[in-house]
């Protein structure tokens, strides 16, 4: 049994967030139907985008919602759901005749999800944009990246991701066990800008205290820190170092050959000059040999695997991080009781009123 096992969640499917928000719920036990357009609702799928993955554990039920009779009998699983997911400019629900306040009336302990870039509300939400453009917004962007060089992206791990799909989620939780005790839903707006933002927290925190400079590669975790960033290897390949606290640093240190009176750990000014000195020591050996060299260290010294290589190392394969159905993917997480991820179901297709049985 999954903690969410007994949930019925309703995702109108769209691009990125909403897909991963849909498809963690399903993960942790919910049964998820995935309103996808039909054929005949003349236009695309809402979105086949990662469908191999992020489509996975709940079945995709085709409408038409132009279609009265489509359009009814998804306002009868509205009546059915504990909660609703949809991603979906501001508006566009309430025009097709499913906003809020429509699918209140058939169900009154609804918890309704919304997701968007900019938010509900405010002078932006009705713009277009992407992950990019909200975590631009939200201060995080600028924060990333070399010092001489535009800032760059991180994929779209930030926005889409982060600041948004696990922020829907964690609203949409939060909202399902307040209507345990209630028995009336919420609207959860969950707006990329405001999840990056929140992310920021620390870092807003160091900024208030003189603690964080705007300057990006001049602080202790964007780079800037010789003992926290990445390293070419003779090989090509990459080595991560995070040896953060004094101790790890020591270890670090002593690994590459070096003392602690040549190389202080805390002496800013000289960052620059310590960190060529330890991209010529990594250098001189390729990724793996540094990886063993560290491996039973405090050092903080670890691999840059590339995706393919990260489902096949002995740590991940040992927790069963990565499933391998049809294409390797990563496990649902977190996991419960010490057990590992179980195998994750395959998606579905169920017609309209299969899924209105299912759910009677």
């Amino acid at each position: 049994m999954k903690p969410l096992s007994g949930l019925r969640i309703l995702e109108f499917d769209g691009l990125g967030p909403v897909t991963f928000a849909g498809m963690v719920l399903a993960d942790l036990g919910a049964d998820v139907l995935r309103l996808s357009r039909s054929a005949d609702a003349g236009t695309p799928a809402f979105s086949e985008v990662g469908g191999a993955v992020l489509h996975r554990g709940r079945a995709a039920v085709g409408v038409n919602l132009k279609n009265p009779a489509d359009l009814e009998a998804v306002l009868d699983l509205v009546g059915a759901a504990d909660a609703l997911i949809e991603g979906f400019r501001p508006g566009v629900m309430e025009r097709l005749g499913l906003g809020p306040d429509v699918c209140a009336g058939r169900n009154r302990r609804l918890v309704y999800g919304r997701i968007t870039g900019w938010g509900q509300t405010g002078p932006m939400a009705r713009q277009v944009g992407h992950d990019i453009n909200y975590i631009a917004l939200s201060g995080a962007l600028h924060a990333m990246g070399e010092p001489d060089r535009p800032p760059r992206a991180p994929l779209n791990l930030v926005g889409d991701y982060g600041g948004g799909a696990m922020m829907l989620v964690t609203g949409v939780l939060a909202a399902l066990l307040e209507a345990k005790t209630t028995g009336k839903g919420r609207i959860v707006d969950a707006a990329m800008t405001d999840g990056s933002a929140l992310l920021m927290s620390l870092f807003q925190a160091l900024g208030a205290r003189g603690l964080w400079s705007e300057t990006r590669g001049a602080n202790l975790l964007d780079g800037g820190a010789p003992f926290y960033r990445c390293y070419a290897c003779s090989d090509g390949r990459f080595v991560a170092v995070g040896a953060l606290e004094p101790q790890f640093y020591a270890a670090l240190i002593s690994g590459l050959g070096l003392s602690p009176e040549t190389a202080p750990q805390f002496d800013i000014g000289g960052w620059p000059a310590l960190h060529s000195r330890f991209e010529a020591i990594f250098a001189t050996r390729d990724r793996d040999d540094w990886a063993a060299h560290f491996e039973s260290t405090d050092a903080c010294v670890t691999p840059v695997l590339t995706m393919a290589e990260a489902a096949r190392h002995p740590h991940n394969a040992a927790r069963g991080a990565f499933v391998e159905q049809g294409v390797t993917q990563a496990a649902p997480a977190p996991r419960f009781d010490g057990t590992l991820a179980e195998p994750v179901a395959e998606a579905a297709a169920l017609s309209l009123d299969e899924a209105r049985n299912r759910w009677s």
